[in-house]
């Protein structure tokens, strides 16, 4: 397998007046898992669809495993799998019966077929309830058969659409645990969601993707530490000593302080975050000032993603 699994180089795809894809670039490296976040309409599924040779490109280039998309769509189809948002499994089959199915779709012979379906049904936690139908599973559990289906010949390439929305978190981390053992066994995937927790959990590297184009990679600390480092936030005890507390941590942490009134809340961004907090503390007790709370954090996923593609969530009055 060459290094980069995916590559994907100004890739423009139009429906009407409507832009999907305006200039997008991506390269996703073999064996790992690669996120790709965005807005609704922001493009990502129509990356997918392009990608999985589901629909035409109007300009760029792409390549899968080193094979031109373009060129050659049925070469690039031996090596991916497509997991949508919806199990896409027969819910009047039993499990092991789904995965047979797709088995011999795929021309494995029919004992080769059964095989893999019981290793795949234990493989993912279903062995048990290999003989209900797939329409008495959870959703959790056909979401795991849907993504066993996905395996029965196992890909190189794994495209994930959406692959745990309307799942309960226990549901979503069992999908977590399956994408993390095919990831192990050398399959890339590409991981589109719309749970920022998601990408944070399983990607190795996440591609922002705003108005069909990427507008900002990197790992997941990579991004928070593009809208800014760590912050000292304060909880005042009551509103009125909001601006003491400000004025406090504005001139310890020598930067502007940011209230929230509603919350009672005072922050500012800090480089040194133990400094910083221990200064603080000292700072209060000196000035004889009490708080309910005081600690630090680091920005969230939540945070940059509203940040990067330009959703800016609404500003805090600043401390002078």
């Amino acid at each position: 397998m060459t290094e980069q699994a995916i590559v994907a180089e100004g890739l423009r795809k139009q429906f009407g007046k409507k832009r999907a894809l305006d200039g997008f670039d991506l390269a996703v490296r073999a064996g790992t898992v690669h996120g790709v976040l965005g807005p609704n309409g922001a493009g990502k599924t129509t990356a997918v669809r392009a990608l999985a040779t589901l629909l035409r490109f109007d300009a760029g280039r792409a390549e899968i495993c080193g094979i031109d998309v373009a060129r050659r769509p049925a070469d690039v189809r031996r090596h991916i799998a497509l997991t949508g948002q919806y199990a896409a499994v027969d819910e009047q089959l039993s499990g092991r019966q789904n995965l047979v199915m797709f088995g011999r779709l795929l021309k494995l012979r029919p004992a080769a077929a059964r095989r893999r379906a019981d290793e795949l049904l234990d493989a993912f936690g279903l062995a048990d309830a290999a003989g209900r139908n797939a329409g008495q599973y959870s959703g959790g559990m056909r979401r795991r058969l849907d993504l066993a289906a996905s395996m029965v010949v196992v890909p190189r390439v794994l495209f994930l659409d959406e692959p745990t929305t309307g799942l309960d978190p226990r549901s979503r981390n069992q999908v977590w645990a399956a994408v993390r053992s095919l990831v192990a066994g050398g399959t890339t995937v590409l991981l589109t969601t719309q749970y920022l927790e998601e990408a944070d959990q399983l990607a190795a590297r996440i591609s922002v993707v705003d108005a069909g184009r990427v507008v900002a990679e990197g790992t997941a600390d990579e991004l928070k530490a593009r809208i800014g480092g760590d912050r000292v936030e304060i909880v005042a005890r009551n509103e009125a000593e909001l601006p003491s507390v400000a004025a406090v941590v504005t001139r310890v942490c020598r930067a502007a302080a940011e209230i929230d009134r509603d919350t009672r809340r005072v922050g500012a961004q800090v480089t040194d975050r133990v400094a910083a907090l221990t200064g603080v503390v000292r700072a209060l007790d000196e000035a004889g000032i009490a708080v309910e709370d005081i600690g630090t954090r680091r920005p969230t996923l939540d945070e940059a993603f509203l940040r990067l593609t330009g959703q800016r969530p609404e500003r805090k009055e600043a401390a002078a």
